[in-house]
């Protein structure tokens, strides 16, 4: 079975604008740093991935390594990000073991077969543990170790050298080398010396690293308000906790040579590093879709193709109509050079047992374009009775992957939910994660926190939201809530929350994005628990695995679907007939008079305040007119500046505003 086409790169939605022009031609770097922490690590890194790498781009680095500690979250970030500056990405994890206090070790792959090995060991360490958590040891990490490079990292004290001697007897072949820093500190040069004499005595080299948290010095203040959110403490208490100073950030590599010039072979082993790990890139991972759902002997396409000419022939007893045929026949052929039907195919087995469990379920969105959709039973409109391109759902120019959402009753999604994941097993099926990001009230309410301030101020800040856009009040509106504008920490304050909006808070699970796979999807990226109990969910998001070309069928849970099925039932046993969503009579006027009256509470796609408010105005008499309707109140039109719910424009006059 042909594997999926390879992805058309995509930027990542984080990056604003086009690409980046390629960099011009730079000598030959002296020094690649290879431990970056971004705030993939959550409430650790100050910098996001982007971030470090238009530094290192700046900075005239040839390549650049992220080591978030236990996690891949943010590798796709940081090798879009790179692949726009013109930069090789070192993809790593930097791993904290259970077994070795103090001590931690970042492995970096060397090829696809040992990246795959890098996720299994981290859905190891996750899935043994609680939401949030990893726990390894040492003799997980030997299982894992063949073609992984290791970095071990030191503890402040060093003490006993014991966890390095059993690093050494597991990346044997020169794969070890140990992590030395200059950070100002007083001790910097007896420190070094310490790193190196256990080094030299176990024959692994030293690597140069600023063990980088944020990408340059401003972003100190930062971090240490990171450092005590994470600690539940304040900037006053925190103490010891906190770095001496601001010298994490990335370094030029002329200043790193001179910090190590005692010791250069420091900074020529990580250019070694970098050199030894070229074999691996993300741009090697391939989506393959998953092929049970294809009887032997039979083609996917093949059988997509019996399966759509069975629901023809059910849909349209009396004979498909011209239209409609011509129509299916240009969708299948699209499919077919697209190599799509695995995809179709996965999404009509989801159907058929929910179906089968006498579940509701309906396709949403622009599948509803599709006459394969419809004669497989996803969706239960008629393609005929609307005008849409099926080119608006696939697109052979747009070379964007099909994405297909589909409804189910809420109080039984969950039996399709542990289908899937009994079907294709946990290591190949998962749900996609969600980014849960700062956004203005948790962002003021925790860096106030964290700053000292009373409860009740950060509460009067939180409430304010309406007045400021990343930090910024006005001073007359903070002297109306009784605060002193001039106020140093009061000002602080407000900068570092419009710092930290929009950084990772932690992972959550998408509300029905799944992933499925022909081999195994812990070798492409780690699987951790979710917090709700049975659920399983990848480090990447939408956005992720959008750029990265792997494919996902939202399973999502719908209440009216709920209502509507009670409803059959209610029908059938009062008045005898048998309806399903196929069969509901169309374009009843008095359903339109009511839509028009806006009397749509609970109906879902209409319900809200500004489809409430729009419907009298345009005043729907077809499904069509609702179609319309609907896609122009939706968020994308409105984002767009093309029309807006609340306004209207006459000829020479202001915008009206109309109360909600």
């Amino acid at each position: 079975m042909p594997d999926a086409p390879p992805a058309k790169p995509h930027a990542h939605p984080f990056r604003q604008g086009a690409e980046r022009t390629p960099p011009p031609a730079r000598a030959a770097s002296r020094f690649v740093e290879l431990l970056t922490t971004s705030n993939y690590t959550f409430l650790t890194g100050a910098s996001h991935p982007e971030e470090l790498v238009e530094e290192a781009r700046r900075l005239g680095y040839a390549a650049i390594g992220l080591a978030d500690t236990n996690t891949l979250a943010g590798v796709v970030r940081f090798h879009c990000a790179a692949k726009d500056a013109g930069l090789r990405c070192v993809v790593g994890s930097r791993l904290a073991l259970a077994d070795s206090p103090g001590w931690s070790v970042a492995v970096y792959p060397t090829d696809r077969a040992s990246y795959g090995r890098l996720c299994r060991l981290l859905t190891l360490g996750k899935r043994r543990s609680e939401k949030g958590l990893c726990t390894l040891s040492l003799e997980d990490v030997g299982a894992h170790a063949r073609g992984l490079i290791a970095l071990a990292i030191p503890p402040p004290e060093l003490g006993s050298a014991d966890h390095l001697r059993s690093l050494r007897d597991i990346f044997d072949d020169d794969r070890l080398s140990v992590a030395a820093s200059v950070h100002y500190a007083a001790d910097d040069a007896s420190r070094v010396d310490a790193v190196a004499r256990p080094s030299r005595a176990i024959g692994a080299a030293m690597v140069a690293t600023n063990d980088v948290l944020y990408h340059a010095a401003p972003r100190r203040p930062l971090q240490d308000v990171l450092t005590c959110i994470r600690l539940g403490t304040t900037i006053d208490a925190a103490g010891y906790a906190l770095n001496a100073n601001a010298e994490r950030h990335l370094k030029p590599p002329e200043e790193m040579g001179r910090l190590f010039a005692a010791c250069p072979r420091a900074l020529t082993r990580s250019l070694e590093i970098a050199e030894r790990t070229s074999g691996f890139s993300l741009d090697q991972l391939r989506y393959e879709y998953a092929d049970e759902v294809c009887p032997a002997g039979l083609t996917p396409m093949e059988y997509l193709r019996r399966l759509t000419e069975e629901g023809a022939r059910e849909r349209y007893p009396g004979g498909v109509p011209p239209k409609v045929r011509s129509q299916i026949d240009h969708e299948l052929a699209l499919i077919e050079e697209l190599r799509y039907a695995a995809y179709f195919l996965t999404v009509h087995d989801i159907v058929k047992f929910a179906r089968s469990r006498g579940i509701l379920c309906q396709g949403r969105g622009a599948a509803a374009n599709s006459s394969v959709c419809y004669c497989l039973s996803v969706t239960a409109v008629d393609p005929d009775r609307i005008d849409l391109l099926f080119e608006r759902f696939i697109s052979k120019e747009r070379n964007e992957p099909p994405d297909i959402d589909i409804d189910f009753e809420h109080e039984r999604r969950e039996e399709v939910i542990q289908y899937i994941y009994g079907k294709y097993g946990r290591e190949r099926a998962a749900l996609t994660a969600e980014v849960i990001s700062y956004r203005g009230r948790s962002a003021i309410r925790e860096v106030g926190k964290a700053m000292g301030l009373s409860l009740d101020c950060v509460d009067k800040l939180a409430k304010t939201l309406g007045w400021w856009d990343k930090g910024e009040i006005p001073a007359d509106r903070l002297r109306e809530l009784g605060l002193d504008p001039e106020d140093r920490t009061l000002r602080l304050v407000l900068a570092l929350t419009g710092q930290i909006q929009g950084f990772p808070r932690h992972l959550s699970q998408h509300v029905g994005g799944f992933v499925i796979t022909r081999g195994a999807l812990c070798e492409s990226v780690p699987i951790e628990n979710a917090a709700m109990p049975d659920r399983t969910i990848i480090e990447w998001d939408k956005d992720d695995i959008d750029a990265m070309g792997m494919l996902k069928v939202d399973c999502l849970g719908l209440g009216m679907l709920t209502c509507i099925r009670k409803c059959f039932e209610l029908v059938g046993r009062h008045h005898g007939r048998a309806l399903t969503l196929a069969t509901v009579p169309a374009e009843d006027p008095d359903v339109y008079d009511m839509i028009c009256r806006a009397d749509t509470i609970g109906v879902f796609q209409i319900e809200s305040r500004a489809q409430m408010s729009m419907l009298p105005r345009l005043r729907p008499r077809t499904f069509y007119d609702l179609v319309i309707e609907v896609a122009i109140v939706r968020p994308g039109p409105i984002q767009g500046n093309m029309v807006h719910p609340y306004l209207r424009r006459r000829s020479g006059e202001e915008p009206v505003t109309y109360p909600n």
